[in-house]
């Protein structure tokens, strides 16, 4: 059997071109389908993403070994990923990877641990990758053809890998985004945020994150202060959480900062909208009580001198930064260590194809060994039968039953002396000793 991997990412294709080889739902079935109808695989799993588009394909009519096959099988896979989304081949020639096999899974495994991400160790994949995998599962299901056993396999066997990784290395323990860090701290600084007031200036894409973020870790009382109230109000629309948050324009600024014990800000403004007078007015109606603001903006929101106030912690876009790479540098060590568990854990999954394809072989061995038994009895039983001396029956009987059950296995012997298989050799020289001892 041979498992292949096609895809593009965000490494190799234009955001243009990631576009064009997205599967919507429809799409994704349509490809199932003409999948199976072009035997191009047993079972196949899709992974389309914003960032990447893979197709894992799992034919059981290729062996490894079958170099030439294998790489025209993976042509043919190549031109139908072209021609189900319209594109010509010389468009994706120089974007369009493809690994095999131990490559391929090993590929997989990075890639649902977050090696492969564009933010290394983003969690977010995982969940992606198990959707994937459920999406055709229930494609086969429909079909009344459940995916193949080895695919599988290796995908129970990939969630397992990437939930070893998250437990023993810290790949995804350190914040690497701008939101995140700004969470990280005030959870550093306050211990308890579901207190606490938090005051979020501004409504775009990372104030968003930051108050998704914040309501994980409990937090009961949210205000959004934005210049167009429209905006804050369809961000709270999406938090779905409208008893927790009040609105403010930014006219109301002072009166939100009264009552807040943090305040993260990130609008587009051009001018200071937080001086040191008004976090100082603040602060005495507030009894000094400590106060974290950080300003994630550029240009900053937040006046400067604001950081001269004792009771005030100050932070910027800049100490985020320095915050970020420190974990990034945490989070590449950890991916030495990931690398480490995911090579073990693939060893390991070959190991677990091997047997399996070799269990075939020993049920169909036993299988013929006791046809042959069968057959040397009943033609003994015809020979007592027919007045035959029962020794002479029993001889001719152990010695030919002797000679067609070792015919195979000497065969076999010879073929690795030749090739100095000393492993195989060496294991039937101590199935042979461990007969004897019984």
């Amino acid at each position: 059997m041979t498992i292949l991997v096609l895809g593009i990412n965000h490494k190799t294709a234009s955001v243009t071109l990631r576009e064009k080889v997205a599967f919507s739902e429809q799409k994704r079935w349509q490809a199932l389908a003409q999948i199976a109808k072009q035997s191009l695989a047993e079972s196949a799993v899709i992974l389309s993403t914003c960032n990447r588009t893979e197709v894992y394909f799992h034919n059981k009519q290729i062996s490894p070994q079958e170099t030439e096959k294998a790489e025209c099988w993976q042509q043919n896979c190549i031109q139908w990923f072209a021609q189900i989304h319209g594109l010509n081949l010389n468009e994706l020639e120089t974007c369009l990877y493809a690994s095999q096999n131990f490559q391929a899974t090993s590929h997989l495994m990075r890639v649902a641990c977050g090696l492969d991400s564009l933010i290394l160790g983003e969690p977010q994949i995982l969940g992606q990758v198990k959707q994937a995998y459920r999406f055709s599962e229930t494609y086969y299901q429909q079909e009344n053809h459940a995916i193949s056993g080895e695919l599988s396999r290796l995908f129970q066997k990939t969630f397992s890998v990437a939930k070893r990784v998250r437990t023993e290395t810290d790949i995804g323990g350190s914040a690497v985004s701008v939101a995140y860090a700004a969470c990280t701290l005030a959870r550093q600084i306050f211990e308890n945020l579901s207190e606490l007031n938090i005051l979020l200036v501004g409504a775009g894409e990372t104030i968003e994150l930051v108050s998704r973020h914040l309501l994980r870790h409990g937090v009961k009382s949210l205000t959004i202060a934005n210049r167009t109230l429209s905006r804050a109000e369809e961000l709270v629309s999406k938090l779905n959480i409208p008893q927790f948050v009040q609105i403010l324009a930014l006219e109301q600024l002072q009166q939100g900062l009264d009552k807040a014990d943090i305040i993260i800000s990130s609008t587009a403004s051009q001018d200071v909208l937080i001086t040191k007078q008004m976090v100082e007015q603040a602060q005495k109606l507030r009894r000094q009580k400590p106060m974290l603001i950080v300003d994630i903006a550029v240009p900053r929101d937040v006046e400067e001198s604001v950081s001269e106030i004792e009771t005030v912690y100050h932070y910027m876009v800049d100490d985020l930064q320095n915050i970020i790479q420190r974990n990034l540098n945490r989070r590449e060590q950890a991916s030495a260590q990931a690398e480490k568990i995911i090579e073990q854990e693939n060893q390991d999954f070959f190991e677990w194809l091997k047997v399996r394809q070799f269990s075939n072989l020993i049920r169909d061995y036993r299988e013929s060994a006791e046809l042959c038994r069968q057959d040397l009895l009943e033609k003994a039983i015809i020979s007592l039968q027919q007045g035959e001396g029962a020794e002479k029956v029993i001889q001719e009987l152990s010695y030919k039953l002797m000679n067609k059950l070792i015919h195979r296995p000497t065969q076999a012997l010879q073929v690795m002396v030749k090739a100095g298989n000393s492993q195989g050799l060496r294991a039937f020289s101590n199935a042979i000793h461990d007969d004897k001892i019984e």
